[in-house]
């Protein structure tokens, strides 16, 4: 009996239902689950009353169910509400059943919480439908497999995903699922039939829709081991379609260029990689072009992005169609391509170059966006295999560091080992000029400026010079470019025109002649919107007057912004700077533009300082440049003057102005000032604006014929200077001022028509003749005609006559002289013209600004003394009212008009005394007054009375 009972307790405590024994209204007995169901332990519900347990509404029911139990009546299920240990309470479905404990009737209650017996259909539907919904958000549905059948059920998710309606079938094999394209269908069943239960697979494949849309899925399956040797599979799917064409588009955009379409840098690596194995095997020989095509991005910054790809679209079409799909084009960057081709030529430089031309000029062929043609200036670097690198990477840095010494439109360049040198020595100068200021390593030397009509210095061109302490001595044509384009030009512009001003300032100081110093404008500095008053401000704290300092442009800068250079150079010269315009001859400025530019002097560039020997066309563009100065008001100045040839030369062009080595070089500040303290000049020889004796020069090969023309001709007092030979006629006229040349026509070397064309070209203000006995007339009427020669005179000649031709020559010499100079001194005249009436502007608009400021002032003084709360009077030096308030005429309302009237008349027997108060009476009013004294302008002082009213009213 005892056993059983056991029993019985055991199958109680393992029951899922709350078990519950009362007698006599007590808990003798309460199972586990009951006991989890109120958070409480067994043991503390035994000898519970029953309605402690419950609500109190629910206890009173409980104990009525248990009474009509006890009594034999049969008692419905109730719920009934559970009191909890801290929790809320529980609802649960109690059975009330009558039985004996140990012959006493009790009361067997079993309880089944209502959410374990009522909810769980509704909890399972509420799951099905969250896995339905998480499906649909996260594109992805499943599957259960039966197994080994391998037949398939789908979840509502799954065919939602493929579009499947509820009439699809939906149960089908493995390995002919219908949504799956057939050519994977085989790699879905192979998969699943190789998978190991209990290890998780996946693998990637499509699915098709009815109208043949695809999507890519990722299939995550499993196999299940059930009990025995049952097993099932579940897999779930999930559309990766997006996923998978970012990845591919990443995966595109890793090794192809957006815009073109072409292999990028990376791509481009590896094929040059390859072919560089297929190369190193055959013993071939590749080449590799970086092509440069800087008018995409002008394109895109003038136009647009859009057009800018189009124009790079356009050009990668061509490059693609000329390689024709042998060679290898790639885009690097934004404006770079590059082009990798085998050679098998044994002249593989000149294969190479052949075709880079070829596809130069096509690609520089004009490409039409919308109604414009754009022609897209290329430059090509050349980097070889085996010569240059034998890597991806060192053959394409060869490539393009080659391209940065090839010009735009020019013969493209191949690599020199050179090149990175002097790369290298460019990133040094950069890291030794950020230091260079701060150590005082730059000077200023000075390169004297000679006067070529006095002979004398007047003015110098600041020159700056870096003596590194880690580079030694640099070249500005090698620091400069490297300053500018590492940002660093603008701090070494403001130390060169500090410096300058303060030795302007010092030379001044020591009592040395007034000097011009010129200083060489960089392009940021001409970019500055406040240039002038920047300039004109360093020039007053200096303590420098304008006549002292110029500024000097390179010709190149005229290819920018016409309109602002402009605009920036008439302030400078409203200021009282000179403005030279350096190196002009080289670059591409012409007439129209130079001419709207206020430039004072035009300094010849070296490569135009010729010597009497050079071609005569050569000899004609500087005398050109030199004209066209003039006629344009502004002075000419040569550089690079180096020998006395040059220098002659340019003095018998009427050259203003000259500086170079034949000279002086570049010198210190001491040097220069003690260049000036000895006041060295030019030889008078080479003083064009002097005026000399007549010189005449003879030149024949016969030295008898020589000798009887000076006897005859010297009487005249001329100064006669004699050759043999047209050569010695040329270098005389180098040293001498010549003024008539009298020459024979055959000498050896070079006959009297050709010498006398010569001279025409090197000095075409003489006067050239020909004396000579040669029948042969037709050159020597071909030069008279061209103007090579002024007269032809034959031998023997008539003395007198001869006398008479020689003296009209020399008179027709100096009327042309004549007219020169005067055209000169009017030219000269109105250029100083022209720059005191741009200062006597400047300075009116200055005056006028500060009367205006005056104006302004005066003005708001007055709105000032309207408000006083006191009478004001302003008496001029003479004693009549020039100035009252709105108080004062209200003070003297019965008065007639105060302006004008004399004080004396408006303040009977009133005299004001400075800085003393005054009673005065007016209009039955006392008044204290006070007067004060004040300057008018630059005048005499006049006075200013105040009024100020006194709260006493009397009667008078």
């Amino acid at each position: 009996m005892a056993d059983q009972a056991g029993t019985d307790a055991g199958l109680a405590d393992a029951a899922q239902a709350g078990l519950c024994l009362l007698v006599d209204g007590r808990v003798c007995y309460a199972n586990p689950m009951l006991a989890d169901l109120l958070g409480r332990a067994p043991a503390e519900l035994k000898g519970l009353p029953l309605d402690s347990l419950l609500t109190a509404c629910a206890g009173s029911q409980a104990l009525d169910a248990v009474t009509r139990c006890l009594s034999g009546q049969a008692s419905p299920p109730h719920q009934l509400q559970w009191l909890r240990r801290g929790r809320p309470v529980v609802d649960a479905q109690v059975l009330f059943r009558r039985t004996e404990v140990e012959g006493q009737p009790a009361v067997l209650l079993t309880v089944v919480a209502v959410s374990a017996a009522f909810d769980a259909p509704s909890r399972a539907e509420w799951q099905a439908d969250l896995l339905a919904r998480s499906e649909l958000l996260g594109r992805s549905g499943s599957l259960d497999l039966q197994w080994p059948s391998g037949r398939v059920r789908l979840s509502a998710g799954l065919q939602a995903l493929l579009g499947l309606d509820d009439e699809s079938p939906v149960h089908q094999a493995i390995d002919a699922l219908a949504w799956v394209p057939s050519e994977e269908q085989a790699l879905v069943g192979r998969t699943w039939r190789g998978a190991v239960p209990g290890e998780r697979f996946e693998f990637q494949h499509q699915v098709v829709f009815a109208d043949g849309r695809r999507l890519r899925v990722l299939h995550q399956g499993l196999l299940i081991a059930g009990h025995g040797q049952e097993t099932h599979g579940l897999a779930l799917l999930q559309d990766i379609t997006a996923q998978h064409e970012t990845t591919r588009r990443l995966q595109d955009l890793t090794s192809q260029d957006e815009v073109t379409g072409l292999p990028n840098r990376a791509r481009l690596l590896e094929q040059v990689d390859g072919a560089l194995q297929s190369a190193r095997a055959t013993s071939g020989r590749l080449a590799l072009m970086v092509l440069d095509l800087p008018r995409i991005a002008e394109i895109r910054a003038g136009m647009g992005i859009g057009a800018g790809d189009t124009l790079a679209m356009a050009l990668a079409a061509r490059l693609r169609e000329a390689c024709g799909g042998r060679d290898v084009v790639a885009r690097l960057g934004d404006t770079e391509f590059a082009w990798l081709l085998a050679t098998d030529s044994t002249d593989d430089a000149e294969t190479v170059r052949r075709r880079a031309l070829m596809m130069q000029s096509l690609l520089q062929t004009p490409v039409r966006l919308g109604a414009t043609d754009v022609f897209a200036h290329c430059r090509i670097g050349v980097g070889c295999y085996p010569a240059d690198s034998d890597s991806p990477v060192g053959l394409l840095e060869a490539a393009q560091t080659a391209r940065l010494e090839a010009s735009a439109g020019g013969t493209p360049a191949f690599f020199r080992p050179e090149t990175i040198a002097r790369a290298l020595r460019e990133v040094h100068i950069e890291a030794a000029l950020r230091k260079a200021l701060d150590n005082g390593e730059f000077v200023l030397m000075y390169q004297p400026k000679v006067d070529l009509a006095q002979g004398g210095v007047v003015g110098a061109e600041a020159l700056l010079r870096w003596h590194s302490a880690e580079l030694g001595t640099v070249s500005p044509t090698e620091f400069i470019p490297v300053a500018e384009v590492a940002g660093l030009i603008g701090a070494i512009d403001e130390w060169v025109l500090r410096r300058v001003c303060a030795q302007a300032a010092m030379w001044r100081q020591s009592g040395l002649p007034v000097l011009r110093i010129g200083v060489n404008l960089s392009p940021l500095q001409l970019q500055r919107p406040d240039l002038a008053h920047h300039l004109e401000s360093l020039l007053i704290e200096s303590g420098v007057d304008p006549d002292w300092v110029g500024v000097e442009l390179a010709e190149s800068l005229l290819m920018n912004d016409v309109e602002r250079t402009a605009s920036a150079l008439r302030g400078l010269r409203a200021v009282g700077i000179e403005i030279s315009l350096g190196g002009f001859g080289t670059g591409f400025s012409n007439l129209h533009r130079l001419s709207r530019l206020p430039i004072d002097v035009v300094k010849i560039d070296r490569s135009l300082v010729h010597d009497v020997m050079a071609a005569t066309e050569q000899v004609s563009v500087t005398r050109a440049i030199i004209d066209m100065a003039h006629g344009l008001q502004m002075k000419v100045l040569a550089e690079g003057v180096e020998t006395e040839g040059q220098l002659g030369l340019l003095a018998s062009h009427g050259c203003d102005q000259m500086q170079g080595y034949c000279f002086s070089p570049p010198l210190a500040p001491d040097d220069l000032a003690a260049l000036l303290a000895e006041n060295r000049r030019l030889p008078d020889r080479f003083l064009n604006r002097v005026r000399r004796s007549h010189t005449l020069l003879l030149v024949d090969d016969e030295e008898n014929i020589l000798s009887a023309l000076k006897r005859l001709l010297r009487r005249d007092g001329y100064r006669i200077i004699t050759a043999t030979c047209a050569a010695d006629a040329l270098q005389h006229l180098v040293e001498h001022e010549v003024d008539v040349i009298l020459s024979d026509q055959r000498m050896p070397g070079m006959t009297g028509v050709e010498f006398l064309h010569r001279a025409k070209a090197l000095y075409p203000h003489t006067v050239r003749m020909v004396l000579s006995g040669y029948t042969e007339l037709q050159s020597i009427i071909d030069a008279v005609n061209e103007g090579a020669i002024y007269k032809f005179l034959t031998k023997p000649w008539d003395d007198e006559r001869l006398r008479a031709h020689v003296a009209e020559a020399f008179r027709q010499k100096d009327l042309a002289d004549d007219n020169r100079r005067l055209s000169l001194q009017v030219e000269t005249t109105n250029a100083d013209l022209a720059r005191l009436n741009a200062r006597l502007e400047h300075l009116l608009t200055q005056q006028r600004e500060h009367t205006d400021l005056l104006a302004t002032s005066a003005q708001s003084t007055r709105g000032i003394l309207d408000e006083l709360p006191a009478a004001v009077l302003g008496v001029d030096p003479d004693g009549q009212v020039a100035y009252a308030n709105a108080r004062a005429e209200a003070a003297f309302s019965d008065a007639e008009g105060l302006l004008g009237r004399a004080l004396a008349d408006v303040l009977p027997g009133f005299t004001p005394a400075a800085d003393v108060l005054t009673d005065l009476w007016l209009n039955r009013r006392r008044f204290q007054v006070r007067c004060s004294e004040f300057v008018m302008g630059t005048g005499p002082r006049g006075q200013l009375l105040v009024l100020l009213p006194q709260p006493v009213d009397i009667d008078v």
